[in-house]
This record gives structure tokens, C-alpha cells and sequence, in this order.
């Protein structure tokens, strides 16, 4: 585990003596394809060094960050072409990386908080910094405080629990029946998903993001809830059957309603930042069921959220750096400008409303079951759930693709070998893992 850690410290150094942005992420790929060859794909926890460790979520979980965190690289290249402060860029990029391994891999509850704080301060000053807008203050403000503001709670439930149990390692864990520390330590869980009613900074932050953000925010960071969740469910095992169905509700209707709103949406970040919450919605329903169908579900689902939308991210980033728009009802026709372009919106639309061999369809059968199982009346909403991710994926490829080109678009110029390379390193990892599926659902 330390072996991954002090890879990544080695690339601080080589970011201040090197002039070289391609060979920060030549390194970093070689870090990853370092990283297979460290794990035994046993269901037990492995790697132990100091504090940390891995089993297979952490694994899966870890290899997701590192994956996307290289891929943030590779979208951003225009800030090295620009000389747009690309060392700083690359500096956060590493400290993301960094905190994200740290924090999959703690098996101490107090260094798993502190990690996943520390994630936090990558991530605004990466839209503050390098985002387009003025408002992306705003959207910093937001993404900060909706986290400190119940990260404070769990902090005290933390401390709590040391003094109850003796200790904050989450092997040593045994369930606490009460209602007020299962609030407190999960709704810094719920907001970081986000669940419906705690969700609105989502969206502006995915909006005012440069593209590393966005694909960040939507790769990574909301998989922190769902992963802090699995971890503390053994706490909570009789105190989650009194007040889950809550929960479970408010995060179904939710995404059946934000599912609706993204197909009244003119804006494409914040039509896939609506989608992202209509999904984890589903991730989080499948967890607060404690059922073990729930829980591959999650991981499944997990994984290919991240894939998938980190890619449409980066499809509608490769519009918006061309027309200088991120309208749907701008960026019409572009099946006439650039065919090639348009089989990946199909093959990553496709993949977003969960059609076959995506891992998206995995993810959302086991999810299905866990919640059907768990409550018939559940079927419902989840009927209009799946049906509405049909319509809002189908309403934005088919409003981009088709149509008579804009006559503002003067000049356009082609999609080179980098994105479409980037595009493929997101579509081929999230259709072929289901081949070996196994791994990701049977970790329990």
C-alpha cells in the first residue's frame, strides 16, 4: 500500500523539475498498470501497511481514482498548451490522487474522516482556479459548506463512538442501536452522494467545474458516500431498519423527479450533473437496504457511474471548447460535422441509460432486485426511474446529433487522436468489466 502512496509523492518532485506535462501522465499510467499487479483479488483485506489496507471495494475504488485522475490529465492538456498554470494543475491533481487513495484505504474511521476532508480542498480550489464563470465562487462556497457543515456532526459521533467501543479501527465495530448517531454520521454520506433535498451543490459546482473537475466530481467524489456508507453499515445494522425507509423513499422519489427535470434541461453539464444524482439516488436506495444484492449493486453501479459520466463529461466538454456554448439547442447537427464524434455520444448515451453489455446494466438488475425485495411498492418508482434515464439520455444524443447545424459556427475545428483516445480509455473499461464481473460482485 505504501508502495502506491510514495509512487505518487515521487511525482510532486518530477512536477517542479520536469517542463514535461506528458511525462506527469506517462507516470501516472505506469503507477496504475503498478498497481494490478499488487493485489491478489482475495476477498480479505490485503496489502496491510501502518494503518491501511485494501480488500476488494477499496481496490475497486482506488483503481476508479487513479484511472480518472489520469484521465483529468489527459482532458486538460489545452491548460499546458495555453501555459495556463499547468504545474500548479498538475500539483492538486497528484494531492487528489493522493488523498483518495489514502482515504479508500484507511481501515481507522478517524483517518478515513480526515482523508476525506482533505479531498475537499483539491476540489474547490481546482473550480475556483482553473473554472470560466464568476459564479464558480459561488459553487466553491456551496460545495464547502455543504460538506463542513455536517462534517462536524460526524466528527462528534466519531468521538463517540471511540469512547463507547475503545477504539475507531472498522474491523473492531459492533452495531449501535440509536437513531441520533445513525443521523449524525451518515448525512455527511448523504450530502456527499448527494441525496435529493441535500443535492443542489451539485450541480453548480459540475457546471462552473473546468472539465478535471467535473470528471472528478462525477467519477470520484460522490463514490465517497457510497463507500463511507458500506463501511459504517455494520454500526448501524438494527437503528437502519427504524428509520432507512426514509431515507430509501426521499432518494427513489427524488431521482424519479430529477430524472424528470433533466429532460427539461437546455444546458448539457447540467443535464449529466441531474443524471449523476438520479443514479446515485439508486446507489443509495440499494445500501440502506443492507442487503447484499444492495451492496454489489452499489459497487457495480458505482464504478460504471463513474466511467460513464466522467465520459459524457468529456463529450460535452469537446462541444463547449469548440462553440464556446454549452446549449443543447446550439450544438445541433454535429452528426453532419464530425460522424466519428457522434458514435461515441451513442456508445456512452447508450451505456447511461443502461443497454447491454454496459456494466450500468449489471449495476442496475442487482439494484433493482435488492429494492423490489425489499418493498413492492418500490417497483413503481423504479419503473419511471428507468424510464426516464431512457428518455432524458435519447433526448440529449438526439438533440446534439441531429438537427441543421448552427450558422453561428463559423469555423470547427476536427476531434484529434488525444480525445478520441480519451473517450475510448472511458467506454472500454466500463463494457468489458463485465466480462469479468465476478470480482465486483462477489465481494461480500
Amino acid at each position: 500500500m505504501m508502495e502506491l502512496v510514495f509512487g505518487l509523492l515521487f511525482l510532486i518532485p518530477l512536477i517542479c523539475t520536469s517542463a514535461n506535462f506528458w511525462l506527469i501522465l506517462v507516470t501516472s499510467f505506469f503507477l496504475i498498470f503498478k498497481f494490478f499487479t499488487v493485489f491478489s483479488f482475495s476477498f480479505y483485506i490485503s496489502n496491510l501497511s501502518y494503518l491501511f489496507g485494501m480488500d476488494l471495494l477499496s481496490y475497486f475504488m482506488i483503481l476508479l481514482s487513479l484511472w480518472i485522475c489520469s484521465l483529468m490529465i489527459m482532458a486538460s492538456s489545452s491548460l499546458y498548451a495555453k501555459d495556463f498554470f499547468w504545474e500548479v494543475f498538475l500539483f492538486l491533481v497528484v494531492l487528489m490522487m493522493l488523498s483518495l487513495v489514502l482515504t479508500f484505504s484507511s481501515m481507522n474511521l478517524f483517518f478515513f474522516y480526515l482523508f476525506f476532508e482533505m479531498s475537499l480542498i483539491p476540489t474547490l480550489l481546482l473550480i475556483i482556479g482553473w473554472g470560466v464563470q464568476p459564479e464558480r465562487i459561488s459553487a466553491g462556497v456551496y460545495l464547502l459548506f455543504y460538506t463542513l457543515v455536517v462534517s462536524l456532526p460526524m466528527l462528534l459521533t466519531l468521538f463517540y463512538l471511540y469512547g463507547i467501543l475503545n477504539t475507531t479501527e472498522f474491523y473492531f465495530f459492533v452495531p449501535v442501536d440509536s437513531v441520533i448517531v445513525y443521523i449524525f454520521m451518515n448525512f455527511i454520506f448523504f450530502v456527499k452522494m448527494p441525496m435529493y433535498f441535500v443535492h443542489l451543490w451539485l450541480p453548480k459546482a459540475h457546471v462552473e467545474a473546468p472539465i478535471s473537475g467535473s470528471m472528478i466530481l462525477a467519477g470520484v467524489l460522490l463514490k465517497l458516500g457510497g463507500y463511507g456508507l458500506i463501511r459504517v453499515a455494520k454500526i448501524f445494522f438494527y437503528s437502519g431498519f427504524k428509520i432507512s425507509n426514509i431515507f430509501i423513499v426521499i432518494s427513489l422519489l427524488g431521482g424519479v423527479i430529477v430524472s424528470v427535470m433533466c429532460v427539461r434541461q437546455s444546458d448539457m453539464k447540467m443535464l449529466i450533473a441531474y443524471s449523476s444524482v438520479s443514479h446515485m439516488g439508486l446507489v443509495l436506495g440499494g445500501i440502506l437496504t443492507l442487503n447484499v444484492w444492495g451492496f454489489w449493486g452499489a459497487l457495480v453501479l458505482m464504478i460504471a457511474h463513474g466511467l460513464c459520466s466522467s465520459g459524457l463529461f468529456c463529450l460535452a466538454n469537446l462541444l463547449y471548447e469548440r462553440t464556446h456554448s454549452r446549449s443543447i439547442y446550439l450544438n445541433k447537427g454535429f452528426l453532419n460535422l464530425c460522424p466519428n464524434l457522434t458514435l461515441w455520444w451513442f456508445l456512452l448515451c447508450s451505456s447511461n441509460m443502461a443497454a447491454p453489455p454496459s456494466l450500468n446494466l449489471l449495476g442496475e438488475i442487482l439494484l433493482i432486485n435488492s429494492l423490489s425485495v425489499y418493498s413492492n411498492f418500490f417497483m413503481l418508482i423504479l419503473f419511471f426511474m428507468v424510464f426516464n434515464s431512457a428518455v432524458y439520455s435519447l433526448f440529449l444524443f438526439s438533440y446534439t446529433q441531429h438537427g441543421r447545424v448552427y450558422s453561428g459556427l463559423l469555423s470547427f475545428s476536427s476531434v484529434n487522436l488525444r480525445e478520441y483516445f480519451l473517450l475510448f480509455c472511458h467506454w472500454v473499461p466500463l463494457n468489458v468489466l463485465i466480462l469479468k464481473c465476478e470480482y465486483l460482485t462477489l465481494w461480500i
